[in-house]
């Protein structure tokens, strides 16, 4: 990775390790890391927990407010590890942001085989308001075997396969000879 970039974007389908990859790869480059999931889960602690559909309306607005908060980190020329579900509508506001303080954004695709994201997917406990009980199987898996989908974005894109060895290190720009 770059000393120069400033804004990266995490990405992947649901228990892909989006979360874990952002916050370790933040920690590495000394920056802030802004996680979805942080934010949704505020919005319910204030908002309450409803539907399927409060659900995803709280998701919409988790994403404006990441969008703001790493604006703010980019107005002061600061650096930011962002992370979500993203969908491609999402694509516009950031390639706005992007241009607005002259930045490339690197977008990195979580990859796990569907067999792990299914055990990760059965295994976690998030705040009840993400309605994970009621997901069907079947949702799980459609996820999880969604195609590697990165917002329509100027700047370097990679696929990071934890499996694979020396990935973090090589997402990092660290050199991995011996």
């Amino acid at each position: 990775m770059s000393d120069d970039t400033r804004l990266t974007i995490i990405l992947g389908g649901p228990a892909s390790g989006k979360t874990t990859l952002a916050r370790r790869l933040a920690e590495a480059l000394g920056c802030t890391c802004l996680s979805k999931d942080d934010v949704k889960e505020a919005l319910f602690d204030v908002l309450g927990i409803g539907d399927r559909v409060w659900s995803r309306r709280l998701s919409d607005a988790s994403f404006t407010a990441l969008l703001r908060l790493a604006e703010r980190q980019l107005a002061v020329g600061g650096r930011c590890v962002v992370e979500g579900n993203f969908r491609p509508e999402h694509g516009a506001a950031w390639r706005e942001v992007a241009r607005r303080y002259g930045v490339k954004a690197r977008q990195i695709w979580c990859h796990a085989p569907p067999a792990t994201i299914l055990a990760r997917f059965d295994a976690r406990r998030r705040h009840p308001g993400h309605l994970d009980g009621v997901v069907l199987r079947a949702e799980v898996e459609a996820h999880a075997a969604q195609p590697v989908t990165f917002l329509d974005l100027d700047g370097e894109t990679s696929i990071y396969d934890p499996a694979q060895p020396l990935a973090f290190e090589r997402l990092c720009g660290r050199r991995t000879e011996a």
